[in-house]
């Protein structure tokens, strides 16, 4: 049995971003909805939280799938100042059961902390905004 090629391995990107100045909120739902489209394709699982103002997306699939749609990401113009906050090896997926939840938060400081963040204090961070969440997970 050979090990696995790093490419295969679950990986995981968590990034925060703001929603361009010219983006009408309407285009959230547009986002979510390609994305649950594609990433079945894709293998890539995780969640999008939307502040009104600030994305913070989790994905998680093979390395070359999650780093091939961040850049798509970065690319989008509906997105601006995006900054990983954490990428590396995941154990196992969180976010089996959907290829793209969805949700929103009212307190638009959240995410805005988040940002500040990376690494392990991230992962932290993020964990305990998850718990604070009401998610089918």
């Amino acid at each position: 049995m050979h090990a696995p090629d790093q490419a295969d391995e679950l990986h995981e990107v968590i990034y925060v971003s703001t929603l361009a100045p010219d983006a009408p909120t309407s285009v959230v739902s547009d986002i979510v909805g390609k994305a649950r489209l594609h990433n079945p394709w894709m293998g890539i699982t995780g969640l999008l939280i939307f502040d009104g103002m600030r994305f913070c997306e989790q994905m998680e699939g093979s390395q070359k799938a999650v780093l091939s749609q961040l850049e798509r990401i970065r690319q989008d113009t509906r997105h601006v100042d995006l900054r990983v906050v954490h990428q590396g090896p995941l154990a196992a997926r969180r976010f089996r059961r959907f290829s793209l939840g969805y949700t929103t938060l009212d307190d638009d400081d959240v995410l805005g902390r988040l940002e500040a963040l990376s690494g392990q204090d991230a992962i932290t961070a993020f964990q305990a905004l998850l718990s604070s969440l009401d998610l089918d997970a």
